[in-house]
């Protein structure tokens, strides 16, 4: 058997394990609490920008601002007053971010929804059905994002400073960040070929997004061959994201889930164990 027939079965089969049942304690798991594809839209950019350091403190974090806005986050953000609303973030603290943070991305929100009619058009706008890969619709996203306007949330001249928090939520493959977390939005949005996803953005093509890169990815990725790259960068998401174009070329970011789980679950060891090793679904095609 070749590699890529093995590589192919031993990785289905993780797929298929690590389904909807794993669903807690990932971030995803709080869309899946709303109904409204608007509500679910607006909050799966809340969990992905804050889906950062500890799983716990993302959690607490995620609940925190969704709790504020009443579990109303399309009701909330289409609303928001910066003079009446901005306030209530005061005191909001996620590692590198704070409250003025959280008030700016609902401001964003809250123009993206005005100028387009919801964040996914907004996205569109800058989408091109030509291009190979989600990148250049990204890096157009972010940087029409950040040319929104700040209002007085971090300054009286209303400008965006260079190191406003709400910056961190919208890097740009530009500046060869991974942008995992906003590629992990995108594939919550887009893809539509499992219960975990949701396909609201019907109009992006799955074949054309790029793995949400971490450290549980990149790790697991170079022990099974699916990069050859150091960096955890935009160059090593775009080479993982090829080796498994290969094995789905529709939808090769549909293992993403599984993958992570393996690190977040802690069953996949850093170094060889073989209690923990013996019983791997990735086992046979792993160099540990």
């Amino acid at each position: 058997m070749d590699r890529k027939t093995l590589l192919k079965r031993h990785l289905d089969k993780l797929y298929e394990e690590f389904d909807l049942k794993y669903l807690s304690p990932d971030p995803l798991e709080f869309l899946h609490k709303f109904d409204r594809a608007e509500d679910i839209e607006i909050a799966g950019l809340i969990a992905s920008s804050l889906a950062y350091g500890r799983v716990d403190r993302i959690r607490y974090s995620i609940t925190k601002v969704l709790d504020i806005v009443g579990w109303k986050p399309f009701e909330f953000a289409s609303s928001f007053d910066t003079k009446k609303d901005a306030y209530l973030f005061d005191g909001f603290v996620h590692r590198f971010n704070t409250g003025k943070d959280i008030a700016a991305l609902f401001l964003f929100i809250r123009q993206m929804i005005e100028g387009s009619g919801s964040i996914g058009a907004f996205f569109m706008e800058g989408y091109k059905r030509t291009d190979d890969t989600i990148k250049d619709a990204l890096t157009s996203f972010t940087e029409r994002v950040l040319a929104l306007s700040p209002s007085t949330i971090y300054a009286p001249d209303g400008e965006l400073p260079k190191k406003a928090g709400v910056r961190y939520f919208f890097p740009s493959p530009r500046g060869k960040s991974a942008c995992k977390r906003l590629n992990l939005y995108l594939r919550w949005m887009v893809r539509s070929g499992d219960p975990l996803d949701f396909g609201l953005w019907s109009a992006v093509s799955p074949a054309k997004l790029i793995i949400p890169l971490d450290t549980h990815i990149a790790r697991i990725s170079a022990n099974i061959g699916l990069t050859q790259r150091k960096s955890a960068d935009w160059r090593m998401a775009e080479e993982i994201t090829a080796s498994l174009r290969e094995l789905d070329p529709e939808d090769p970011v549909k293992y993403d889930f599984s993958l992570c789980r393996l690190g977040i679950l802690d069953k996949c060891s850093k170094r060889y164990d073989p209690a923990m090793c013996e019983g791997c679904l990735l086992k046979a095609i792993c160099i540990l």
